[in-house]
Order: structure tokens, then C-alpha cells, then sequence
């Protein structure tokens, strides 16, 4: 009998964490979930809503097994700590396998740690506490929200279009992306003008007629300024400004995908699986630690300890000159800030030093968030900034140059930034306040339209507008890719026509609720749970009390899309072959269905078997029937109706010259007795 029973959600967690805490404990792990909402009564959200919405939760079946082991082991345990992940989610799981597990407040507590060290679990277990059902409210309410929305929209655009799921986080992000093309699509380019001055070491654009704002909007306007310059500029002021450039704080979920996504070329997916290895520990030879914090967070708050260490880092590698401050941010309003922003565990522990013990991947993104951290304590770059304004018959010409005088933080992060210096001329060498040109050019330029969305541009759009939280957006990103909603075109989101249909049909019947603000207003009310400032039933009613009647109004009057007939005739019933969209794509079916479940065999599915012996034309393939059951028929029916259930080999039989079959290794005749 264990004294003490620890509850991770990570297998790879808890071999980590046992070798931390001893023999007097044993870690099992859960693996994320172990129940989820039913999907009983009204429309299956297996939520009373009658009944102040109260859920019906069932074991997951592939937890069964799982929960019955975590029963035995509570049974042989004194007493079980709940270490579930920091965040709302990981609260609800832990309140889950509290309530399923029997568990009562005498015998459990619940640990939170933002990094899998042994000094920060060891202090997490001396700082326990009971599980917060403000958060577990609030997380809840997130699910039973997702569970409504999804079940009933997802329904409609089932029954109305050719999409196949819509959702509250998901549809939003959509419609940026549909607005955003129609913004290009309206998009009107205008003509401009640069005139440029050409100079031995430098360039300079004009900018200003007689010190105020110039356009030049076309060929015509950009000939008559020519005609009025020559070759000889006057230096009329040369500024130099000495310049911080301050670097960024340690990443967030999000800036972290961002940054993922433009500098190495993962997508938010790939981004949150690499770094989720690194949060739950790597092999290093003789131990096994975490080599970073907690990968879902908005905070960009770092722990006095790591300040600390850093510091000492910084003066010991680079020198006291390099070591910084800690950036202040402000601190947006549905920031949560329950843990720290995402960091290396040990500043000690470099990129270089763990490299053979990391993959790619993992060496790639560990680096870029350890030279991130670092970074974000160094002191400040600094930069001399030059413009010069030179004159041309009272036309003004600007050029500007940068110079790093001092790196700072750039020491580590240059590889990140681009940090080009322009260098200007010292104009002071001049001897007279003239200089001439080697030539005046003229170019066209046209306006562009705005640009599409990368991935990381639209998880930065989100996080902005307070859509979905850190733990949302890669799998927002996944779904509206994976459901066809969206296709890839050099690297950036363009919306497919369903992708355009189920948005406009939405914004027809929705627009009050699947729109940015409220969507965000929603995640602020999230918070407000969590903080036990408003009341999850309330807020889940009002929402209903909108959302029913829209729902109800949409399956009335929203129009049901035509399915696109192919140009032929179900071999079964005669009627239209239609194309439709299932779970696994486009396929061909009856347009006759339920009465005929006709479907279309695609050209993979057809196995031709051997010739028909009975019309000669046709060839015998593998079908099913209505109720799935393979047997083997001619390809020529209705006109040859010639089907056995048995495999044909293709020999006849020497008895009847009816046609031989196989089934369990065995041959016979399809109409006689024989058998070979």
C-alpha cells in the first residue's frame, strides 16, 4: 500500500514526477480526460436545460479501464493528490476524478505546477490547496456553450449546405478569413509615383513640395517634377538620434505559435505537440526534467527565482553591462495570469548543452523560446538613427540610415531580428552643403490590397480581439483546415466556396451571435465565473434564450442547397445520381435516399473479380448490399443480374459449368454439389 497517490494527466509526467517525490509516493496518470458530457436527451447535448443545465456525464470508453485502476489505486492509498495541469481545463479534470473517484475532502488535495522540476513540484506539494470550483464553473460552461452551439449549428449546416460542422470559435475565425477575401475582392488598386535620387553610397525619396505632403499619382505629374530638378541637392539638415530599442517579453501561446509559424515553419499544431514534449521532460542521461513551463498561458510574468538566476547568467557570459529588466506589459483585460509566460526551467541548461538529447523539432523551438527569455532580461540595444533632407527647387528629398552602436540584447537574439544597418555617409566631410546626383530615376507603383492571413497573422488577429483562449487556437486552425473550410495558397488562408456558403448562410441567421464582439464578450464572461463575479447558469441561460429561437428560425427558412446531380442514373432506382458529403469526403449516391442507399463505388473500391460467364460483356466486381454485406455481381446490372455471395475464382465448375466460388479456403460449385 502506497501512502500517497498522485493523479497526473501525462503518463510521461508521472515517471518524472515519482523519481522527484520518493518512495512514500506513486504517480499514475489519468491521460487528459476520463469523462465528457452524454449525449442524452434534448438534441443530445446530454445538458438539462430545463433543469438550470445541469450535465450528464458519462465515462469515456476508452477510460473505462483507466478509472477502474485509478479506483484500486485510491482504494490502496492513504491519501491522493490531484496534479492536473494549471489551468481551467486541468481544474476540471481534477474535479472530475475527484467526483468519479469518490474521493472526499479529507483524503485529497490539489497541486498545481507551472514547470516540471524537482524544486517547483516539490514547493507545488507544500503549497496545496482544495480544487477551485469557481474555475471548474467556468470551464464547464465553456464545454456545455461549445457542446449547444456545436450539436444544433453543426446539425443546420448539415442539413442545409455541404459543410459539416460549424462552431462557436471556429465559425468567427471563419468569417475573418471570408471577410478579409472580400475585402481583397473589392479592393480597388491606385497608380503612384516615386521619384528617387541616386547618390554614390545612398539613396533619397522625395517626400515633400515646399516642406508639406506630396503625391504623385501618375506618369504626367511624376515627368513635370523631373523636368523642374537637376543634379545638385542641398544638405538642408542632417538629425541624429540615439535610439533604445527594448527587447520583447517571454512568449505567451500565442506569440510563441506566431513566432513558430514565420521563423521555423511549424504550424500552431506541430508548435503546442513539440512543446508539449518539452513541458512534460526529456531524458537528459541521468535524469529526466521538464525543460520548460507551461505551454497555455497569456502572461508574460516570470518568477523572482528565474529573474535571479538570470541575472547572475547574464553577468557571468556577457557582462554586467548586458543585464537588463524585467519588461512590464500592460495587462490586458481577459488576461489570465494563473502561471508565468513560457520559458526554459533552467537558464543554465542551454540550447548547445541539451542539443544531442533533443530532436529537430524540439531543439528548434527550445532555442527560440530559451534566446527569447534571456533576451527579455538584457539590457536594451542602442541605435544611432540619421535623416538627412535635402533640397531640389523646393522639393524634399529624405533618406535615413541605422547604425547599432551597442547590441544588448541583440548579443543573443540577433538571429531572430533583422537588425540591418543602414549606413548613411558622414555629410559633415562635405566641404559646401552641395551634392550632386548621378541620376533622378522615376518608378510606378500600384497600391496592393491587403494581405490574406498567414497563420500566425490570424492567431494574432484572435488573441487581439479576445477570440478563444491559448488552448483553442491551434485546434481552431486544424479544424476549419481539416473540414475543407479553408485552403493553403502560399503559405496564407483563402476560403473555399462551402468555406464562403456557411459563413454567409450563419451571418443570414447569426449575425448577433456569431460575430467578434460577441464572441469575445463570452470570454469575458468566462472570467467573470472563474472569478466568481457571475453566475455560470445565468449566463448560460441568457444565451440559450437567444440562441434557441435563431436556431429554430434558421431549420424553417434557411433554403436547403440542391445537391449537384452527376449526369447519371442510379442503377438501382433510375433516379439522379446526386454528389454529397460525408464524413470522410465527396461521394456519389442516389438522390432517391433513404428509399434507395445507393452509393457509387469510387474507382478504388471496384475490384474486378473476372468475367461475367453468364452475359459475356459485363465484368464480375465486389458490391455491397443496403445493409453492408459484401457479395460479388455483374458491373452490367440491371440488364445482368448474375451475383454470387462467394468469392468467384473465375474457373467453371466440370460438373454444371457453372461458375466455382471460394469461402474459408474452401472451393465449390455455386449451383451444384461439387466441390474441388
Amino acid at each position: 500500500m502506497s501512502k500517497n497517490l498522485v493523479i497526473v494527466e501525462s503518463p510521461s509526467k508521472s515517471k518524472t514526477i515519482e523519481k522527484y517525490l520518493g518512495k512514500d509516493y506513486t504517480v499514475v496518470s489519468s491521460k487528459g480526460h476520463i469523462r465528457d458530457l452524454s449525449t442524452k436527451g434534448k438534441y443530445g447535448f446530454g445538458v438539462d436545460v430545463e433543469n438550470n443545465f445541469k450535465p450528464d456525464y458519462i465515462i469515456m470508453k476508452d477510460k473505462k479501464k483507466i478509472v477502474s485502476d485509478l479506483k484500486k489505486a485510491v482504494k490502496n492509498s492513504d491519501f491522493v493528490y490531484l496534479a492536473t495541469d494549471p489551468d481551467r481545463e486541468g481544474e476540471a479534470i481534477s474535479w472530475h476524478l475527484y467526483d468519479v473517484l469518490g474521493l472526499n475532502e479529507d483524503n485529497y488535495e490539489r497541486v498545481v505546477f507551472n514547470e516540471i522540476t524537482k524544486n517547483a513540484v516539490i514547493e507545488a506539494f507544500n503549497h496545496s490547496r482544495k480544487i477551485d470550483q469557481k474555475m471548474v464553473n467556468s470551464q464547464e460552461t465553456r464545454r456545455i456553450l461549445d457542446r449547444i452551439i456545436g450539436f444544433r449549428l453543426s446539425k443546420l449546416i448539415q442539413s442545409k449546405t455541404d459543410g459539416s460542422s460549424a462552431g462557436r470559435v471556429q465559425s468567427v475565425a471563419l468569417k475573418l478569413v471570408v471577410d478579409k477575401e472580400r475585402e481583397i475582392e473589392a479592393f480597388n488598386p491606385e497608380e503612384y509615383w516615386t521619384i528617387t535620387g541616386i547618390f554614390n553610397d545612398f539613396k533619397a525619396e522625395l517626400f515633400n513640395y515646399n516642406h508639406k505632403d506630396i503625391e504623385v499619382k501618375n506618369e504626367d505629374e511624376a515627368n513635370k517634377i523631373l523636368e523642374k530638378l537637376n543634379k545638385s541637392f542641398t544638405i538642408e539638415c542632417v538629425e541624429k538620434k540615439e535610439k533604445n530599442k527594448k527587447s520583447k517579453p517571454v512568449y505567451t501561446t500565442s506569440t510563441m505559435q506566431q513566432d513558430a509559424s514565420n521563423k521555423l515553419g511549424m504550424n500552431a499544431k506541430k508548435t503546442m505537440s513539440v512543446a508539449q514534449k518539452l513541458y512534460e521532460g526529456i531524458d537528459l542521461d541521468s535524469e529526466t526534467v521538464g525543460l520548460i513551463t507551461y505551454m497555455r498561458t497569456d502572461s508574460t510574468r516570470l518568477s523572482d527565482e528565474f529573474v535571479k538566476n538570470t541575472y547572475k547568467y547574464i553577468e557571468n557570459t556577457y557582462g554586467k553591462e548586458y543585464k537588463g529588466y524585467v519588461k512590464q506589459t500592460k495587462k490586458k483585460d481577459n488576461v489570465q495570469d494563473a502561471h508565468e509566460g513560457i520559458r526554459p526551467t533552467d537558464i543554465n541548461r542551454t540550447p548547445l548543452s541539451i542539443k544531442p538529447y533533443l530532436s529537430n523539432d524540439e531543439y528548434k523551438l527550445y532555442k527560440m523560446i530559451y534566446f527569447r527569455a534571456l533576451a527579455s532580461l538584457m539590457v536594451d540595444a542602442k541605435t544611432e538613427n540619421t535623416m538627412v533632407i535635402l533640397d531640389n527647387n523646393n522639393y524634399q528629398f529624405k533618406a535615413t540610415g541605422q547604425v547599432v552602436t551597442f547590441d544588448g540584447y541583440l548579443k543573443v537574439y540577433g538571429e531572430y531580428e533583422d537588425t540591418k544597418d543602414e549606413v548613411l555617409p558622414a555629410f559633415d566631410k562635405y566641404k559646401t552643403n552641395v551634392i550632386l546626383s548621378n541620376d533622378i530615376t522615376k518608378e510606378q507603383h500600384f497600391t496592393k490590397a491587403p494581405a490574406r492571413y498567414t497563420e500566425a497573422k490570424l492567431i494574432k488577429e484572435m488573441e487581439e480581439l479576445g477570440i478563444g483562449r491559448p488552448s483553442t487556437y491551434a485546434k481552431t486552425m486544424d479544424t476549419i483546415k481539416t473540414r475543407g473550410y479553408v485552403k493553403i495558397v502560399d503559405k496564407r488562408f483563402v476560403p473555399t466556396e462551402i468555406g464562403i456558403e456557411i459563413t454567409d448562410k450563419l451571418q443570414e441567421h447569426f449575425s448577433h451571435l456569431i460575430n467578434v464582439e460577441y464572441t469575445a464578450n463570452m470570454e469575458n464572461d468566462l472570467d467573470k465565473i472563474s472569478e466568481g463575479t457571475a453566475v455560470w447558469t445565468k449566463i448560460l441561460d441568457d444565451f440559450y434564450k437567444q440562441f434557441e429561437p435563431s436556431v429554430k428560425e434558421a431549420f424553417d427558412n434557411m433554403p436547403k442547397k440542391e445537391p449537384e446531380k452527376v449526369g447519371e442514373d442510379c442503377p438501382e432506382c433510375g433516379n439522379p445520381l446526386v454528389k454529397r458529403k460525408g464524413k470522410y469526403g465527396e461521394f456519389v449516391a442516389c438522390s432517391n435516399f433513404p428509399e434507395c442507399k445507393y452509393i457509387k463505388p469510387t474507382e478504388k473500391e471496384i475490384k474486378e473479380i473476372c468475367k461475367c460467364p453468364n452475359c459475356n460483356e459485363g465484368m464480375i466486381i465486389e458490391k455491397r448490399s443496403k445493409r453492408g454485406k459484401v457479395f460479388y455481381g455483374c458491373n452490367n446490372y440491371p440488364d445482368c443480374k448474375t451475383a454470387y455471395w462467394d468469392l468467384p475464382i473465375g474457373e467453371k465448375c466440370p460438373d454444371c459449368n457453372a461458375m466455382l466460388t471460394k469461402k474459408n479456403n474452401i472451393i465449390k460449385c455455386s449451383e451444384c454439389d461439387y466441390q474441388k
